[in-house]
């Protein structure tokens, strides 16, 4: 049987600027952006996983609102391109609550190196996984978007262009 990983993810906009997690991987991938997010611990609703991977990987606490995007991402579809393991990820709106102010945990993963404000327009001057910058565009300036993505989509538009 097929694993699936679950993973929560939080959108937060603010000021024209979106909230990022900035790895840097000595791999393919090198310099990367991820939304603050990751995988469902046992017994955690996909909202509580949002507050938890949001502290845990930005020190902030966040107010989780409604569903943004769906993003799936199938091994087989995809030629394993990003691994075996079969995930959805849903990411949610969020704001900072009061006084959050985010920065570079004191233990962060491996590979982390920075949180940062990228503002909207330079959305597509970085690498950002997945690649859902023109999702997050459309989503912003309120235009119709895909509010579920597959990552063979992603492929295929990105051969097409």
């Amino acid at each position: 049987m097929e694993s699936i990983r679950l993973r929560a993810c939080a959108l937060i906009i603010q000021d024209g600027a979106i909230l990022l997690i900035e790895f840097n991987n000595d791999d393919d991938h090198g310099v990367h952006y991820n939304l603050p997010a990751g995988g469902l611990e046992p017994g955690e609703t996909f909202v509580e996983a949002v507050m938890r991977e949001a502290k845990e990987e930005a020190c902030i606490d966040v107010e989780v609102g409604s569903v943004a995007f769906v993003y799936e991402y199938q091994p087989t579809k995809n030629n394993f391109i990003y691994g075996n393991t079969h995930s959805v990820g849903i990411t949610f709106e969020c704001k900072l609550k009061a006084g959050s102010i985010p920065q570079l945990p004191q233990n962060p993963d491996s590979n982390q190196t920075a949180v940062k404000w990228i503002p909207i327009s330079e959305l597509y001057s970085i690498q950002l996984y997945p690649e859902i910058n023109q999702d997050i565009l459309d989503y912003y300036n309120g235009s119709k978007y895909r509010n579920y993505v597959e990552e063979h989509e992603i492929q295929q538009s990105k051969l097409l262009s």
